[in-house]
C-alpha cells in the first residue's frame, strides 16, 4: 500500500506539472482577457508585472508548486482576486452532490439490471436489458438534460430547470434541484455497469463452484447473492471505481446545461478567461478524486475477496 501512495503522489505531481504548462499552450493570455482592447500598453505591462507573469515559467511553477503543498492555490487573476481554494470549496458540495446523487441511481438501475439479465440468459429480459444498454450509451448525457428539461421543467413545471439548492434550504429544494442532471449523468453508467455485471455473473455461473452449491440444495437466492454476486464484483468494482471518478469529471457539460456551478463550470469559465490558477487548482482536484477513486478500490479487491493481499 505504501508503493501505491507513493505511485499516488507521483502522478499528482506529474499532472500538476502538465496542467501549468500546458494551460499557457492555449491561444491568448489573461491579460487579453481582462483588458481587451481598452488597456493601454503601460497598463498592459503593469498587469503583467502585478500577476508576477513576467517572470520565468519555472519560476512562477515553483511559487505555485510549493504554494499548493502549504494549501495555497493562489487567487483568482480575473475579476475578483478570490483565492482559487475559495471558489473550489464552494464548487465541491454542488459536484459532489451530483456525482453522487448519479451513482446512487446508476448502481439502483445497474444491479438489478444485469443479475436479471445474466439470470435470464437470451430471454425478453435479457434483450430489454441489452437494448435499455444500448440506449443509454448512445445518449450524449447533454442531450438527455435537455429532453429531461423540455418535458419535466418546461411543459409538466415538476420541478426547477436550472440553479442548485444546498441541503440548508432543505432535502426536497436540494433534491428536485438535482435529480434531472443526476438521471442525465446516471443513466449512460447505468448501462456501462449493467453490461460490466452481466458479463461477469455469466461467467462466474458457470464456475464449478456454482453447480457444487446448487447440487447441495441451495436456493436460488442464496447462490446468487452469498456466492456468484460476490465473485462477479470484483472485475466490475474497477468499472465502479473509474465510473465515480468520471461522473465528477463528466459533470462539466451537464452543469453548465442546469447552471450549476460546480467544478465543471468552474472549469470551463476559467479556462475561458484563461484564468490560471482556477483551472489549475479545478484540474488538480478533479485528478485527486481519480487517484482516491482508485486507492479505494484497491482496498475494495481486499474486503470482496480476503485471498486478495498487499505487500
Amino acid at each position: 500500500m505504501t508503493r501505491r501512495l507513493v505511485g499516488a503522489a507521483l502522478v499528482m505531481l506529474a499532472v500538476a506539472t502538465l496542467v501549468f504548462f500546458m494551460i499557457r499552450l492555449v491561444p491568448g493570455d489573461p491579460i487579453g482577457a481582462m483588458l481587451a482592447d481598452s488597456g493601454s500598453p503601460e497598463a498592459r505591462e503593469a498587469l503583467i508585472r502585478r500577476l508576477g507573469l513576467d517572470q520565468p515559467l519555472i519560476v512562477q511553477f515553483w511559487k505555485w508548486f510549493t504554494g499548493v503543498l502549504q494549501g495555497d492555490f493562489g487567487a483568482s487573476i480575473y475579476g475578483s482576486n478570490q483565492p482559487v481554494a475559495d471558489i473550489l470549496m464552494n464548487a465541491i458540495p454542488k459536484t459532489l452532490s451530483l456525482a453522487l446523487l448519479s451513482f446512487i441511481i446508476a448502481i439502483v438501475i445497474a444491479v438489478p439490471a444485469g443479475i436479471i439479465s445474466a439470470t435470464r440468459k437470451n430471454s425478453a429480459a435479457d434483450v430489454g436489458v441489452s437494448f435499455f444498454a444500448f440506449l443509454g450509451l448512445s445518449m450524449p448525457d447533454f442531450w438527455l438534460a435537455i429532453i429531461l428539461i423540455i418535458i419535466f421543467a418546461a411543459n409538466l413545471q415538476w420541478l426547477p430547470a436550472i440553479g442548485y439548492a444546498p441541503l440548508s434550504d432543505g432535502v426536497w429544494e436540494w433534491f428536485s434541484h438535482l435529480i434531472m442532471p443526476a438521471i442525465a449523468i446516471g443513466t449512460g453508467f447505468s448501462a456501462i455497469i449493467a453490461r460490466m455485471i452481466r458479463s461477469s455473473m455469466l461467467e462466474v455461473l458457470q464456475a464449478d463452484y456454482m453447480r457444487t452449491a446448487a447440487s447441495k440444495g441451495l436456493t436460488q437466492n442464496v447462490m446468487l447473492l452469498r456466492h456468484a454476486l460476490p465473485n462477479a464484483l470484483i472485475p466490475v468494482i474497477t468499472v465502479i471505481g473509474i465510473a465515480f471518478a468520471l461522473l465528477i469529471s463528466g459533470a462539466v457539460v451537464v452543469e453548465n446545461v442546469f447552471s450549476i456551478k460546480g467544478l465543471g463550470r468552474v472549469l470551463i469559465q476559467g479556462i475561458q478567461n484563461r484564468d490560471y490558477p482556477v483551472v489549475q487548482g479545478a484540474v488538480l482536484l478533479v485528478s485527486a478524486f481519480f487517484v482516491l477513486s482508485n486507492l479505494i478500490v484497491d482496498l475494495l479487491y481486499a474486503v470482496i475477496d480476503p485471498r486478495i493481499r498487499y505487500s
